[in-house]
């Protein structure tokens, strides 16, 4: 294993970051193509979220076997891999509006989901190493994240000028535009990759005792750690509430129908939902700054606080009280008047900010060799992810939109309690060397 100094950490950080808004322009394409896929084949809110649930099903396939190429291979050519594949899955993608296939459309998103797991496994355990874990980890992970919800903003906003309004002959080969410029990102990064030496830092190696390289099993493994267990359940909460929030917001803003949606045009809708995004930037941010001196789990604790709070209050005032929005569409700057409930949900991005690198710096907490493994099965959880955001969106078609913020309510919840509770290390007297 190379040491790594201070000089020698800027260049992995500023790489990994880079693949951090990779990841998040990627994911979060889905949601706004979710509004033009009900569009264009008029489905169910059920049916146009499942371009996110592929994306995010792929996880609970690529999971474990991401955590294997990256203790195998290492962070280069793990990375390298994710950035390939993710190329062909947005290839994929273009290949459904040429074709104005829903099914191909799936099978782009599925294949994007397994690139943005892989680079996850990646960019995770490199960013908390290159921190040297603890609370300066935290932080590193948060100054990636923060990037992540920069491209968080971009993304829906650029669908939403692309579309304009959302009509039966809105088309997924609108965006096309926006599908080039991915192709292009990824095949950039792959080049500037391949021709840079990255250190690698140390990873769960087979270093083992004389008994176990005999072919004594291991006792023990992630699964091992109670706190792992929780917070891998706690990181599928964490990926339906930060995405369930922001897809069904989308769809409820473009609604068209009185008293049940927003009746906004895709583009205001994807400014609204941007400037929920653009609250997760400053809230990681934030979080980044005060990381080294604020714990994870306070961090956690006083999100999950106030995302059910906020999230309270939105499904219980009344739609029809609306209030005025600054947004810039059709080249020049206006007001538009939103549901109020949409408000409470937009500033909940300043509570899912945190919550990804909180949970994974609490749930890898002296996991020491089982680090990498951990890595990819804390990726396939995020599989789960789907499930409640499949969850939310049928409630939305058969009770309400509102109704459906129940699901990422008690998500926050347990959120909460592994904050408080869960996330104490209680096996500590397994070996980690």
């Amino acid at each position: 294993m190379e040491t790594i100094t201070n000089k020698s950490r800027l260049l992995p950080v500023v790489v990994m970051v880079t693949l951090f808004g990779i990841i998040s322009f990627v994911t979060n394409l889905a949601a706004p193509m979710g509004v033009i896929v009900k569009a264009q084949f008029q489905f169910s809110n059920f049916l146009g979220i499942l371009g996110s649930c592929a994306n995010f099903l792929a996880y609970a396939c690529m999971g474990i076997p991401s955590g294997m190429l990256l203790q195998k291979y290492g962070y280069r050519k793990t990375a390298l891999t994710g950035i390939a594949i993710g190329l062909a899955g947005v290839c994929i993608q273009y290949l459904s509006g040429v074709c104005a296939s829903f099914v191909i459309y799936l099978t782009g998103a599925f294949v994007a989901g397994f690139s943005m797991c892989i680079l996850n496994a990646v960019v995770n355990p490199m960013l908390n190493t290159l921190g040297g874990g603890g609370n300066r980890g935290n932080q590193l992970i948060q100054v990636g994240g923060s990037f992540y919800s920069f491209m968080g903003v971009v993304t829906p906003v650029f669908v939403g000028a692309l579309v304009g309004e959302v009509t039966k002959n809105t088309v997924i080969s609108n965006v096309n535009p926006l599908l080039f410029i991915a192709m292009g990102v990824f095949a950039a990064t792959f080049l500037a990759l391949l021709c840079l030496h990255l250190p690698e830092p140390e990873l769960a190696r087979t270093d083992r005792s004389p008994s176990v390289a005999r072919g004594t099993r291991d006792r023990y493994s992630a699964w091992s750690f109670r706190h792992f267990v929780l917070g891998s359940i706690g990181v599928s909460c964490s990926v339906g509430i930060e995405v369930g929030i922001a897809g069904t917001m989308n769809l409820f803003l473009t609604d068209m129908k009185e008293g049940i949606g927003g009746g906004l045009t895709a583009e205001v809708a994807g400014i609204v939902t941007g400037a929920y995004f653009m609250l997760m930037f400053i809230g990681r941010f934030v979080g980044a700054s005060v990381g080294a001196k604020v714990s994870g789990r306070t961090m956690l604790a006083s999100a999950s606080i106030a995302g059910m709070t906020l999230l309270l209050a939105a499904i219980l005032l009344p739609m029809t009280v609306r209030m005025p929005f600054p947004v810039f569409a059709n080249g020049s700057f206006a007001v538009a008047d939103v549901p109020v409930n949409a408000l409470f949900l937009v500033v909940t991005g300043l509570c899912t900010s945190v919550m990804w690198g909180c949970i994974y710096n609490l749930a890898v907490d002296g996991l020491g060799k089982y680090l990498a493994p951990a890595s990819g099965i804390f990726m396939m959880m995020v599989g789960g992810g789907a499930i409640l955001m499949m969850l939310q969106n049928r409630i939305a078609d058969v009770f309400s939109y509102m109704a459906s913020y129940w699901v990422p309510l008690a998500g926050f919840a347990y959120l909460l309690f592994f904050a408080l509770k869960g996330s104490v290390n209680v096996n500590r007297d397994i070996p980690v060397e």
